[in-house]
């Protein structure tokens, strides 16, 4: 069996199965919210396999759209799926940005700020990289019911392994609203909004939903991964029923919450 801590971020295949269809639909909710205009140039800070960046290129005229991310893997992953000249990723430190002082007019961190050691830390390099009057953003999954995404695989983990209580995915410290702001304070940003965002994704059956859990990717990928095979059994059984009740297989669709909050420098 491996450790959890072995699943997290490095089968970019893996991950773009399991969170790239919850990531592509936050995205153009994502960058409404942020207001980025045509005329600006975009970082995108833990770009992942490219979702975000993706969309900015497809809804946005940006004349640059810089996507950095800590995993080489995820890394040359995002650069296979985009031939459009604007946009770019490179292998880097939230922590510590490899860009030069006031560079960008947004600085966006999509689903990031809770896995960063540091987020402070890396919320004041990306205001250090934000021209003046230029505009952070970030969001993270919401901690609250709402959120069925998270809500429905951890009750069902919980059900079968006394031990899931104590690895739950929970959004961090950012998971519920009011607390985002007060980083964004904290960091010096002004006019600052917190907003819930609320997307919905399809699945044309359980399978659907519940294979891409075992690519091991992301905190409850690696959860489900880690788990010995009759317990894995029982958590899929368990979030069948819970999910289909006694009707039979077929199309379904799940909620999920982000908070999200955006403040200008």
């Amino acid at each position: 069996m491996k450790s959890e801590s072995s699943f997290r971020f490095t089968k970019a295949d893996g991950y773009e199965r399991y969170l790239g269809p919850w990531s592509s639909a936050l995205a153009p909710r994502f960058i409404d919210f942020a207001g980025v205009r045509d005329s600006d140039r975009v970082l995108d800070v833990g770009s992942g396999t490219g979702c975000l960046a993706r969309a900015l290129a497809a809804s946005r005229s940006c004349p640059e759209i810089v996507g950095i991310d800590p995993s080489a893997p995820y890394v040359e992953f995002a650069r296979t799926r985009t031939s459009d000249p604007r946009v770019r990723f490179q292998v880097g430190d939230a922590m510590s940005l490899p860009f030069e002082d006031d560079c960008f007019d947004k600085s966006l961190a999509q689903l990031v700020l809770s896995s960063v050691p540091d987020a402070k830390r890396a919320v004041m390099e990306m205001r250090r990289v934000t021209k003046a009057g230029g505009v952070l953003v970030a969001c993270v999954w919401g901690s609250g019911k709402d959120n069925e995404r998270n809500r429905l695989l951890w009750e069902a983990a919980m059900a079968v392994d006394p031990a899931a209580a104590e690895k739950r995915e929970t959004g961090g410290k950012f998971g519920r609203r009011g607390r985002f702001s007060a980083l964004w304070a904290e960091c010096g940003l002004k006019e600052i909004q917190e907003a819930d965002l609320v997307v919905s994704v399809e699945f044309a059956s359980f399978e659907d939903f519940w294979l891409p859990h075992l690519e091991g990717q992301g905190h409850a990928g690696a959860y489900v991964g880690s788990l010995p095979p009759d317990r894995q059994e029982a958590l899929r059984e368990r979030l069948r029923h819970d999910l289909l009740g006694t009707r039979g297989d077929g199309p379904f669709s799940v909620r999920a919450q982000a908070v999200a909050v955006r403040g200008i420098r």
